[in-house]
């Protein structure tokens, strides 16, 4: 996977510890009301599109920005659908450990052929939601968020209590 010139100079003082970024993903849905999958050159797994903002990029513009990059389908952002931090962090193959901060968007594709477009994916294709492959819960989550018309979600905050004097 390729890693930002940014987040390159910074693993080069910081080393392989846990870094907190953001991320941006998409669901990314058709005319046919299929929505866009890749599967992952780094895992081999089906997941949504996604990545990392550049400094300065708004996350619209990144997911926008990343689908063509990966897929080379054209999309419109139509609305956040959540935030949500990972629970757990990734360990990548060469060491480095990170966290992300999915900020995650329902996406119209409005042109471009999906296909294969950078060494990011493996495969690239349209899936009827009700037939996807195999793919972790948190995309059939996020998919389902997508289809409902509800507000965009975040984790509840836990009940502070602030310390007894």
């Amino acid at each position: 996977m390729p890693i930002p010139d940014f987040l390159r100079t910074l693993r080069a003082t910081a080393g392989h510890q846990l870094l907190l970024l953001p991320g941006v993903s998409g669901v990314v849905f058709d005319d046919d009301g299929r929505v866009l999958l890749a599967r992952r050159a780094d895992n081999g797994r089906w997941s949504l599109i996604g990545g990392i903002p550049e400094p300065g990029e708004q996350p619209a513009d990144t997911v926008v920005r990343e689908v063509f990059e990966e897929t080379a389908v054209q999309v419109v952002p139509e609305r956040l659908l959540l935030v949500q931090s990972q629970r757990e962090p990734v360990t990548y193959p060469n060491g480095d450990v990170c966290q992300f901060v999915d900020i995650c968007f329902q996406c119209r594709a409005v042109g471009g052929e999906a296909r294969v477009n950078d060494d990011e994916s493996l495969e690239v294709g349209w899936f009827a939601v009700d037939a996807l492959p195999d793919v972790e819960e948190f995309v059939v989550s996020r998919i389902k968020l997508a289809m409902s018309d509800g507000p965009a979600w975040f984790e509840p905050p836990t009940v502070f209590a602030p310390p007894a004097v």
